[in-house]
């Protein structure tokens, strides 16, 4: 079955069309709710009658990072930004996330701290959704049960979604590939899976269904407007071989250009950054700033010419480029993952196949309208279309409901705490 698209309208592809990135299909009750215009629907805006309904919701974040993220973050500052408006809309959200995190939703960090140093570490993870579990569990047992659990923490979960008497949502907030694939095969099953993008729809593994579409949000009006640029393009992200730095350094200098990079550098890169970034960098044709975020990072977009996107992997999403985007910059992207989808060939951006044609592109930025880049993402990506997309999911998930299995009889029952569990509000 075809995954439903409950988002909004990619127009570089148009609804009836094969994604470049993937063979993603919609089906036709998703078509029905995309139109053709790239204007959300009605449907989109607006909930229907008789689906008003308050929920109780359990969002599960990852430990490593506090919400919102200090700096680097973007699986933090989805969830950030989906709680906000699941509360505003007059949910009942409970967020489990790391010591520190602060949001809309009550908040309850289960370990004693974040774990920003050991991101994937199967200990913290593990530690974090069990004491999830249990406190789900807990709330079911004093006659307060959630209607669903909305997973963007992880493996553990979705290999324990079987585990808890509520129906699981997760997000796939990575790729599927060698690594993954298996593991979506065995556990995909176990809870409702909503991608990021149509093409990582598409490249899901024999067996895994997709059960809905729905984008990372970003809140566009909270996003200046550059309508007056700087003498400079911008590269952003973790300095990752795969995000290619060293790409956009070539491109840079093959189009004349000074180039800003910013992002950090995380456990297991120092050694590209010292031999692929730092031989490049000289304080005026390329710069490195360290991780940026808040205001400054804002403007870094905004007064930016063009952000360079130059991947060389299938991008499930990529929030720099609507960040961008909102800011009123165009995006220059090799035609990879979901720059297929978010890249509008001459209305926001263009898509290019290697650094050669980055450069030249840099050249033909001038005609394309900050206010045209800023609408583009209004129109798809806005947090309010991304809510009412997974209200949707979440609706349809708690009326089928399902069976599960239980806690294990030696689970911690009756409200009894752990050390090392820490409860916030």
């Amino acid at each position: 079955m075809a995954p439903r698209w409950v988002g909004a309208d990619s127009r570089a592809e148009g609804p009836d069309r094969d994604n470049k990135g993937g063979d993603c299909k919609l089906s036709q009750a998703a078509r029905d709710a995309v139109p053709a215009t790239g204007t959300p629907s009605a449907s989109l805006r607006l909930l229907r009658a008789g689906d008003t309904r308050r929920m109780r919701i359990a969002v599960l974040a990852p430990p490593w990072i506090t919400v919102p993220p200090p700096g680097y973050g973007g699986i933090e500052a989805v969830v950030e930004l989906l709680c906000e408006a699941l509360v505003a809309r007059g949910h009942d959200v409970t967020l489990f996330a790391a010591p520190g995190s602060q949001s809309a939703a009550r908040v309850l960090a289960l370990l004693d701290s974040a774990h920003p140093d050991t991101i994937g570490s199967a200990l913290h993870e593990s530690d974090h959704v069990a004491l999830a579990w249990e406190r789900i569990e807990r709330q079911g047992e004093q006659g307060r049960p959630f209607d669903l659990v909305h997973d963007h923490s992880g493996f553990t979960a979705l290999a324990m979604a079987d585990r808890v008497r509520v129906p699981v949502v997760h997000t796939i907030h990575g790729p599927f590939d060698g690594h993954t694939a298996r593991f979506y095969q065995r556990h995909g099953r176990k809870a409702t899976l909503v991608a990021i993008s149509r093409s990582q729809a598409g490249s899901a593994p024999a067996g895994v269904e997709v059960d809905a579409v729905v984008p990372n949000p970003i809140s566009v009006q909270d996003w200046p407007l550059g309508d007056v640029k700087h003498d400079y393009v911008l590269w952003i992200g973790r300095m990752d071989p795969v995000k290619g730095a060293h790409r956009a350094i070539e491109a840079a200098r093959l189009a004349g250009r000074n180039l800003v990079l910013a992002g950090p550098v995380q456990t297991g890169q120092q050694q590209y950054f010292r031999e692929r970034v730092e031989p490049h960098l000289d304080g005026h044709r390329v710069r490195y700033v360290g991780e940026v975020a808040g205001t400054a990072k804002q403007q870094l977009y905004a007064n930016a010419r063009a952000l360079l996107m130059p991947i060389r992997w299938r991008e499930p999403f990529g929030m720099v480029m609507i960040e961008a985007l909102a800011a009123g910059t165009p995006v220059i992207a090799f035609a990879e993952g979901a720059a297929a989808e978010i890249v509008i060939n001459g209305e926001n951006g263009m898509l290019v196949s290697d650094e050669q044609e980055m450069a030249r592109a840099m050249d033909q930025m001038g005609p394309i309208d900050p206010a045209s880049c800023r609408a583009s993402v209004a129109e798809r990506y806005d947090i309010a279309v991304t809510t009412t997309g997974y209200e949707r999911v979440y609706r349809r998930v708690a009326a089928v409901g399902r069976a599960s299995v239980p806690l294990a009889p030696n689970a911690r029952r009756n409200g009894q705490r752990q050390a090392g569990e820490v409860t916030t509000s």
